[in-house]
């Protein structure tokens, strides 16, 4: 999930179609535990609800969590920074300049780095202890979406230029896999075998044993963010245009289903358990929630304005969405 500079030249439509709340407050009311048990508030048992937003630096883009979700890196794309997030107070700890253009970002599966695309064409390498930027990597041209391979050997990159494989223990390009129409989203399987990756009109699949495309699937589009399912059987697909998210079996790499979403979708993200799937969608203002069972939408929940990325936590609690025009994150709790 792995992030997409958006509804790509529709910013400005979103703002002035939509001005949603920035949080959602449930705070009615008190709701009796059994006896010892206490009482609870009904935001803390709210399913799917918005909590008061946390503000973060200049149009944030890409929003990652650790492997243990105690802190959260958010790239913000105006003002060349990252912000990190503590996760248990909601609040900004750190802020670490990142240079131009900052826009996706993923957090290597040891936790020790964070590595952030630059539109600009670089990749920026954060040591998550100090935050402090330890490396820069030149990459293609307008890098976007990113992944690790599971043992976070490898970083996978889309750029305008094809898709760049980064050895991660060196910090070099060791590859560039021509991935046709500006790639855009990407994904790594869990099993690290594959790479799906958003391109124009098409989700194209890498094999990451020789890095090379073995396959193509035509989906409508312009298309903007991809996910592969925990269980690596299913890729979630936004289409910005036909304002639709589709589903592709990954055994056969067929869509099999094609679901009406909200204005101008974005990032998708699927909870832990595989059971929903999370669409940002920036037209709107909205985080949509789907049922992945039946491929449904169960919820919608307001955001923020130009909410464009997003995040599950590794424990499945809660969602961190980026709104682009509001410059904050919305705390969606997950029920």
């Amino acid at each position: 999930m792995k992030y997409y500079n958006g509804f790509r030249g529709c910013a400005t439509v979103g703002e002035r179609i939509r001005r949603s709340a920035l949080g959602l407050t449930a705070v009615l009311g008190m709701v009796l535990g059994m006896a010892g048990t206490g009482v609870a508030t009904a935001a803390e048992d709210a399913e799917d609800s918005a909590r008061d937003p946390i503000s973060v630096g200049a149009y944030p883009r890409g929003v990652a969590f650790t492997p243990d979700g105690t802190r959260a890196y958010v790239a913000n794309r105006n003002d060349g920074s990252v912000s990190v997030i503590e996760t248990a107070g909601n609040n900004v700890t750190a802020t670490v300049r990142n240079g131009s253009s900052p826009f996706g970002v993923a957090v290597t599966p040891d936790g020790d780095r964070a590595y952030v695309t630059n539109e600009t064409g670089w990749v920026t390498v954060i040591e998550t202890a100090r935050n402090t930027v330890i490396d820069s990597v030149p990459v293609g041209s307008s890098a976007t979406g990113l992944d690790f391979t599971p043992d976070g050997s490898r970083a996978y990159v889309a750029t305008r230029d094809g898709v760049s494989v980064i050895e991660t223990a060196g910090n070099t390009v060791i590859d560039t896999v021509p991935a046709g129409e500006s790639p855009w989203g990407l994904d790594i399987t869990p099993d690290g075998s594959h790479a799906y990756v958003t391109a124009g009109d098409d989700v194209l699949v890498i094999e990451t044993a020789g890095n090379s495309v073995i396959d193509i699937v035509p989906t409508g589009g312009p298309l903007n963010g991809v996910t592969v399912t925990p269980d690596g059987s299913r890729a979630y697909v936004t289409n910005a245009v036909d304002e639709t998210m589709s589903v592709i079996e990954t055994a056969g790499n067929t869509v099999i289903d094609t679901v009406p979403a909200k204005g101008g979708p974005n990032e998708v993200a699927v909870t832990p358990d595989g059971t929903r799937a999370y669409v940002a969608n920036s037209i709107d203002g909205s985080v949509s929630i789907f049922e992945t069972a039946g491929h449904t939408v169960i919820d919608t929940v307001p955001a923020g304005r130009s909410t464009r990325a997003l995040a599950i936590s590794p424990d499945g609690t809660h969602a961190y969405a980026t709104n682009t025009s509001d410059d904050s994150i919305s705390v969606i709790g997950i029920g």
